[in-house]
């Protein structure tokens, strides 16, 4: 739904690899598989990793009693930063080039509404630690953005094209029309032989 075209534009749960073919790890030693890399017309890419677990949100919804609720309510918010303490540990900018960030989708948007509403740092917190907390709603409106600059790449690389042809076209007819004179001369020198 995005416009993206995958393997193209994007790419899911490929490991990072350096110029040689190796996959790359982070200082623990795991090795780098982000969710999905989308790339960018500039060769840029962003990450963007949705292994949030929603296991409190889903007992916050169940529940009945705000006491235990008000505790699921927590979990699921510690759950939101833990994840992000995780991504920010995995220092993927480090490793691809990418933008100074990684996005990491909430796949409910409830759970993220909740999550926003319930801890009004959290957005901000995972901001310095260079994460971008993002529901469907945002995920999707930024990859359309992704998908026009990648429409403008497009149109920008056919009118290269097409300039370049059209130069190429050019020269040639410069040089036909030459020659043509070029025998318009001889045609007239022989002409004035003849005579």
């Amino acid at each position: 739904a995005s416009g993206l075209t995958k393997n193209r534009e994007y790419f899911i749960q490929e490991y990072i690899k350096d110029d040689s073919g190796k996959i790359l790890q982070n200082e623990k030693g795991e090795k780098l598989r982000p969710d999905v890399i989308v790339h960018y017309p500039d060769n840029k890419k962003i990450v963007i990793d949705s292994k949030v677990s929603l296991v409190g949100y889903e007992k916050f919804c169940s529940e009945k009693d705000p006491i235990v609720q008000k505790k699921y309510l927590d979990e699921h918010v510690r759950s939101v930063r833990q994840h992000i303490e995780q991504l920010s540990g995995k220092n993927y900018q480090k490793h691809l080039e990418s933008l100074d960030f990684v996005i990491m989708f909430m796949p409910v948007e409830p759970a993220y509404l909740t999550a926003m509403q319930t801890d009004n740092s959290l957005w901000k917190d995972a901001y310095d630690k260079k994460i971008l907390l993002i529901s469907p709603t945002n995920l999707i409106a930024a990859l359309k953005i992704i998908a026009e600059l990648w429409k403008q790449e497009n149109r920008n690389r056919n009118a290269r094209e097409i300039a370049k042809q059209s130069g190429n076209l050019y020269d040639k007819f410069v040089a036909f029309t030459e020659e043509l004179l070029e025998l318009g001369r001889h045609i007239e020198r022989t002409q004035k032989s003849y005579d």
